[in-house]
């Protein structure tokens, strides 16, 4: 999951430091393991170990109030500010229960934060409709590589890009190593390039990677299914012992 800002923004969000220190402010790991019962990895990029254009080289921001109080100081906020933070609360596992932890880390650290949840139905139309200033929301890999999430949830937004983009992140150096690399047939090449594209969004933080979800599936004792990260359940693939 991730969290961005929208466009009813609000001007402390507007800093690479304010987002850095929302980063830092919030437990990864407490969410895994009591929010999320242990299914979930912390996450500090928007795909996996394993994914086409994973960074081994951008760690997960640890939990650190305290350096979080002083990104704060140093951006210009030592006594924090409000936030209105809006999530969905029927759409992902546990996510009203996520959104709450999350708003009352961003208070530990001097951020007076209002956690308000609504249906899916409600939230994403409001969202996309750049209503709220600050929101969380999931991200599938379907494609197999970083560009199937990197691009609609930070390419710069218009008629043909960027369309899951409702923070209105843009920056052009990102969408110049993203393009590229969407042209480029050579691995190598092109998972270098999806690597400097998801190194200059992370330094960024156009989102806010929070974990990625684990999937988990039940079975007759006589059927096997070989789980998938994308979380579909094919029939296809079945099997019987």
């Amino acid at each position: 999951m991730a969290f961005r800002q929208g466009a009813g923004r609000q001007e402390p969000l507007l800093k690479s430091e304010v987002r850095r220190a929302l980063s830092l402010s919030i437990n990864r790991q407490a969410i895994v393991d009591r929010i999320m019962d242990g299914q979930g990895v912390p996450a500090g990029q928007v795909v996996p170990e394993g994914y086409f254009g994973y960074d081994p080289n951008i760690k997960v921001d640890l939990y650190d109030p305290n350096k979080a109080k002083q990104l704060l100081a140093d951006a210009g906020y030592p006594n924090g500010f409000s936030l209105t933070f809006h999530a969905s609360n029927d759409r992902y596992p546990n996510d009203s229960k996520i959104a709450q932890a999350i708003g009352q880390f961003f208070s530990r650290v001097g951020i007076k934060t209002e956690v308000t949840t609504l249906p899916g139905s409600v939230y994403f139309t409001r969202a996309s409709a750049l209503e709220f200033s600050f929101i969380m929301g999931g991200a599938a890999v379907e494609t197999g590589e970083a560009s199937g999430v990197l691009g609609p949830i930070l390419e710069t937004y218009s008629d043909k890009a960027g369309q899951g983009n409702r923070g209105r992140y843009s920056n052009p150096e990102f969408d110049k190593a993203l393009g590229e690399a969407r042209n480029t047939l050579d691995d190598g090449k092109r998972e270098e390039l999806l690597r400097k594209a998801t190194e200059i969004a992370m330094n960024d933080l156009g989102v806010i990677p929070v974990f990625y979800l684990a999937n988990t599936w039940a079975l007759k004792k006589d059927l096997s299914y070989e789980g998938r990260s994308d979380g579909y359940t094919l029939p296809y693939y079945v099997k019987q012992n």
